[in-house]
This record gives structure tokens, sequence and C-alpha cells, in this order.
């Protein structure tokens, strides 16, 4: 299991690469569906495939609640248990924990908190937390830092960088299994110093791969993008770089230019099952008014099953009617969209033209944004 970094853009930081897991290999840069329960909302691993999906994403904290981790065992890991083949990344469910648990709380030695779902309190290491994911038998596992929201205070945002620091080594100590990747993450909020600190010090610890975290987490994108840009340099050339929970395509664009090479984000299936569709001519929302009578497909330049079937008069009237279908139709869309958005840029890449393409996408995408 291994990265090799195939080529890099003349003119950008944008990068091809090609990260070799126990479940297959994966071409980068890429876009991971999420799929927090087990399941990427509304569609089968079969159609994920038909996408092109090369890797999905899991929620460790959620699994770990709901159905259980003696469930998942028994059914032979979590490839098995949703009948995926495919790689599978696991974050460690810190996020989660810090914005959905009912109560908790934080000390050096690790988490305690009370389930959203039922109530009962659990308390988690990040040793356990690396159990958790050994457990599951995803290919990169994540393990459990502090995120925190935005605006933070610089002491606050230290206090979590260092503890973040704490619970990487103690990962690392814990961690054995010649059949997955553990990633280090990289926290400082806003605070370049912070950042910088914390980038340099996961770096020496020689994880086999780096994430950017606590980004998007209410900060605009100027201040996503400078995080980026000062980061991604530090970052060993021939690693994984995994920016956390972005995003939108303008800012998955961004961040390629900037260096980074896997990506994860709720949006296409969240925007999908409320009616708002991406298309290379910017997105909208399907349910409106102007597409009563619009019998053209969603994305002219889109070969999705959606499109190739159905036309936007259609789907409208399938949200309107709260027919479930839609959900799956608009769903499948949007994934279609963000993979083959992703493989569009792998292209750009090795031909040396990134820039050009990241412009001309921009320009057609804005037309209706």
């Amino acid at each position: 299991m291994s990265f090799t970094l195939i080529h890099q853009d003349k003119t950008t930081q944008a990068r091809l690469g090609k990260l070799k897991t126990a479940h297959g290999e994966i071409d980068t840069p890429c876009f991971m569906p999420v799929g927090t329960q087990g399941t990427v909302k509304t569609l089968s691993p079969g159609e994920l495939v038909e996408a092109g999906a090369q890797i999905i994403l899991s929620n460790a904290y959620h699994l770990f609640l709901r159905p259980g981790m003696e469930v998942i065992k028994k059914a032979g890991g979590l490839h098995k248990f949703m009948s995926w083949d495919k790689p599978i990344l696991t974050d460690s469910g810190g996020y989660q924990i810090f914005s959905l648990a009912l109560l908790r709380k934080l000390t050096d030695q690790g988490v305690e908190f009370q389930s959203h779902i039922d109530g009962n309190r659990h308390f988690l290491t990040p040793e356990d937390v690396v159990g958790i994911q050994q457990g599951l038998g995803a290919d990169i596992i994540m393990p459990l830092d502090e995120c925190v929201h935005y605006p933070c205070s610089r002491d606050h945002a230290e206090i979590a960088m260092k503890r973040t620091l704490n619970w990487a080594r103690r990962s690392q100590a814990v961690f054995k299994n010649e059949r997955q990747l553990l990633f280090g993450i990289v926290q400082g909020s806003t605070y370049e110093d912070l950042r910088r600190e914390c980038a340099q010090r996961i770096v020496d610890m020689d994880f086999d791969g780096y994430a950017i975290g606590g980004v998007s987490v209410g900060e605009p994108s100027n201040l996503i993008y400078n995080t980026i840009e000062l980061v991604s340099p530090l970052l060993p050339q021939d690693k994984p770089r995994y920016l956390m929970g972005v995003g939108l395509p303008e800012d998955i664009l961004e961040a390629v230019e900037r260096g980074m090479d896997m990506f994860d984000c709720v949006v296409p299936t969240r925007y999908g099952r409320n009616g708002t569709v991406f298309t290379s001519e910017g997105k909208f929302t399907i349910r409106n008014a102007p597409y009563i009578e619009d019998f053209s497909s969603l994305d002219k330049d889109c070969a999705c099953y959606t499109c190739k079937n159905f036309s936007r008069a259609y789907l409208r009237h399938l949200f309107n009617t709260n027919e479930i279908l839609g959900l799956r139709l608009a769903c499948l869309h949007n994934v279609h969209f963000y993979i083959a958005l992703m493989s569009k840029i792998r292209e750009a890449v090795v031909q040396d033209r990134f820039g050009e393409f990241k412009q001309e996408f921009l320009d057609s995408y804005n037309k209706c944004v």
C-alpha cells in the first residue's frame, strides 16, 4: 500500500497520483461520496460503481452507535456488511462527537459524550477510536482529533491543536495493521502559526497520509483557501493530502490548484435530496416553476442514468409530488457530476492545462449560479 505522485501541473500545484489500498487503487485527485452510516443516501453500491466512485467515506461515530461493532464484526467487516468491495475511508467521528452529542466532556485522556440517539453515555480514548476503525476494516482510518468551530479564540485553538497532536501520537502507537493506512490531521483553526506548527509536528510523526481538518466550519471561503495555501506546501510530496469536508465544485477546484488530492462532502446527496442539482452551467433548484414544461435533461454534458432518461419537467413533477424516485435521481446525478468533474480535473492535470480547465469550467458553471 503506497502513494505514487505521477505528474504535477506545470503552472499550478495540481497533482496527479495513485493511492494503493488493500481494496484497490485510487486515482487522485478524487472525490469520496459520503456514506456516513454505511450507505450513501438513496444510492446502492452498484449505482456508485456505475457512477465511477473509487472510494467512499463512512463514519466511525455513527457506526459505533448503530448498529454497533459486534454486528459489523459478525458480518465480516464493513465492506461485507454494506456489500462494497472497493476502498473505504472512515472518519474518527471527532467532529460528530463535538457537534451532535447531547453532552460532552473533553480531557487529554479522551472524550465522554452522551449519544444523540438514545442518551447513553460513552467514553472513548484515541486508542479506542483506532480499535473501532480497525474492527470496521476500513482501508484508510483517521485518528481522533479536536475540531473547533469558527470563530474560535487563539487559546482554544491552541489547546485543541496540542490535544490533536497528543492524540495523534497515541493513535500511531497502537496502530498495527498492514492492511490499513493511518492519516494524520492538521488542526489550528485560522491561526497561521498554529497551523504551521501542527503541520510540521504531524509530518515528523510520518503518517501514511495527511489531512487538513477544521475547515468549512463556518469561516468564509477565502480563509479556507488561505489555510490550504499555507499547509499544503508543508506536507510531503510523496504522501496523499486530504481536505476534510470540502465541498462545493468551486472549492474543490481551488483546493486542487493548491495541491490537495482527496475530498469528501455531503453536498451532492444533501443538495440532491432537497431538489438542488449541479450542472456544467451551474446549480439550480428543480422544484421551481421555470421547469414545469422543460423537457431537456438536467445537464446536456452529462451521461448519467438520470440525464439519459429523464427531463427536468419529470424531475420537478417527482419532487413536487413527494415521490422518492425524484430524490434518488437527483442524488445519482449529483454524485455522477462530482465524480466526472474529478476525472476531468485529472485529465487536465496530465495535459498541463489545469489552470485553463478551471477557468473554462467556472465560466460555464457561473452562468446560473
